[in-house]
């Protein structure tokens, strides 16, 4: 779960997250046939069997099988292997699915695990996570990376502020007087099966190739905001303010962007928008730009505060949570009503701080809540969001629950 730091991962800048304690375990068989079986104890999903020599993954439909197949073909690509094992696999998890809590991630994350393991082969936790990382993009998702990391690189009592290239991870000890809440708006959110993401991340990216034209840096190599702070030397704020300067917050469409660059509609397609986002006609850059920087500083100024460990920690700290929430909500449009709702909710019944976490447009809010207001704060949540509606009344038990952070994934062997 994301505490602070809401897609900026995939644009090159430090994350926040805490492992939780729900999780996804797969009992492993290896086999001499070279046929990977899948069953679930959800009948939900149902069962799948593919030869481990022709992964094919449907990118049109993230059906829940398809995200194992990432982590093993990560896994067999990465090594090279000729000769794969095969492997019977039962799998069951505790992550509400589509919830904004990474449970697509763990899939891949325990798949790559397991395949690595039957084939008696070993990396670090940060190869494994890199590799992870990239093997969730064969359905599509181009994620930054920080679903992964936290999943191999978690220790339990700690948060982790989690930087990229290189990839690292730095423990962030949350204050003791507070405990954080999940809450699930019970809005599914599939990532991979919406535009929406996708659509950001190229967002992103446009807004790189125009700031880094108007500054005279050589755009074509610039890929992600964080080059262009990098290259230009200059602080996160300054950043913020080339963006009021460069940027205009009205939607660019397609002809104006290649007018900035200076370069053809032809051009643009087949050199710069990604396969699913060929026919989005406007981007926001003003307001993704201004969340990504702002988002980034919040992240370090969590850390400072979390390190400092003043006085008015948790308030601090909750106001850092609130302002990335707004953020989130009117810079980068990742919210929905319901997601609105909750946070409302949770800050009217003693919440310090909420937000979303995960990509947004549903899934879940986290909120920081003084210790001694817990279980005052879990019955009126409850009353106020969950017994009001049927369907949510029928997920509640799985929906709302207080988590300390947890540790990352582990590998169990029978004696």
């Amino acid at each position: 779960v994301s505490l602070v730091g809401e897609h900026i991962d995939y644009c090159g800048y430090a994350v926040l997250p805490m492992a939780i304690e729900q999780d996804i375990l797969i009992a492993v068989e290896p086999v001499k046939t070279q046929v990977v079986q899948l069953a679930n104890t959800n009948s939900l999903y149902l069962d799948f069997s593919t030869s481990v020599n022709n992964i094919q993954i449907n990118k049109t439909k993230p059906q829940w099988h398809n995200y194992f197949l990432c982590g093993l073909k990560g896994i067999q690509e990465h090594f090279g292997l000729n000769n794969p094992t095969g492997m019977n696999c039962l799998l069951d998890g505790t992550i509400p699915p589509s919830s904004g809590l990474s449970s697509s991630s763990a899939l891949v994350c325990c798949a790559g695990l397991v395949t690595l393991r039957a084939n008696g082969k070993t990396l670090s936790k940060v190869e494994l996570a890199e590799i992870c990382t990239k093997s969730e993009r064969y359905i599509g998702t181009e994620g930054g990376g920080m679903d992964q990391s936290i999943s191999f690189l978690a220790e339990e009592g700690t948060a982790k502020l989690i930087e990229f290239s290189p990839l690292r991870a730095t423990d962030v000890r949350l204050p003791s007087g507070a405990a954080f809440v999940i809450a699930n708006s019970c809005v599914e959110m599939n990532k991979a099966a919406t535009s929406h993401y996708n659509i950001r991340v190229m967002e992103c990216h446009l807004a790189t190739k125009l700031l880094s034209k108007s500054k005279g840096l050589d755009w074509k190599k610039m890929l992600r905001l964080h080059d262009v702070q990098t290259k230009l030397g200059v602080s996160l704020e300054e950043m913020l303010t080339i963006v009021e300067e460069v940027l205009h917050p009205e939607p660019y469409s397609t002809e104006e962007i290649c007018k900035c660059l200076g370069i053809s509609l032809e051009e643009l397609r087949s050199q710069i928008l990604s396969q699913n986002t060929q026919d989005v006609s406007t981007f926001k850059l003003y307001q993704r730009a201004k969340h990504v920087y702002s988002e980034a500083a919040r992240v370090l100024e969590f850390q400072k505060v979390c390190n400092e460990a003043p006085a008015n920690t948790i308030q601090l700290l909750g106001e850092l949570m609130n302002q990335s929430y707004i953020s989130c909500r009117e810079m980068y449009e990742c919210s929905c009503p319901e997601l609105d709702r909750l946070v409302d909710i949770c800050l009217q019944f003693g919440a310090i701080g909420s937000r979303l976490t995960g990509a947004g447009w549903g899934g879940c809010t986290v909120s920081m809540v003084p210790t001694d207001k817990l279980n005052t704060f879990l019955k009126n949540v409850k009353k106020a969001y969950y017994q009001t509606d049927v369907q949510r009344l029928a997920l509640e038990n799985n929906s709302l629950f207080a988590t300390k952070p947890g540790r990352g994934a582990l590998v169990f062997v029978e004696a």
